[in-house]
């Protein structure tokens, strides 16, 4: 993983060959969504915590993916704003049907 990318567009594609497995990708999209309810919930409730619960839970579901399923390393130790990006992007075209995981 020491390639540099000039942009999100140029990066993507690299994130999904990281994402192959199909548990990693339904761990991630957990995740996503568990972090989405902390963060709804701290911010509606005054519960400022909960952001840092919100990004805890995404992060441990997204890793236990990598590690035990995928097998390789997260590309955010590497890549953190890019991969951040890349979870979200990953969940909407998960959750719309856009994702082919096979075809990655």
């Amino acid at each position: 993983m020491d390639q540099t990318y000039r942009s999100f567009k140029e990066f993507y594609p690299f994130y999904l060959s990281q994402h192959k497995d199909p548990v990693c990708r339904a761990l991630h999209v957990v995740g996503s969504l568990l972090s989405l309810a902390c963060l709804t919930w701290g911010i509606g409730t005054g519960h400022w915590g909960a952001i840092l619960v919100a990004l805890v839970v995404g992060y441990a579901f997204a890793w236990v993916g990598h590690f035990v399923f995928e097998k390789n390393k997260p590309a955010t130790f590497q890549y953190p704003l890019y991969s951040f990006m890349g979870d979200w992007v990953m969940l909407w075209e998960t959750l719309s049907g856009k994702s082919h995981p096979q075809k990655v």
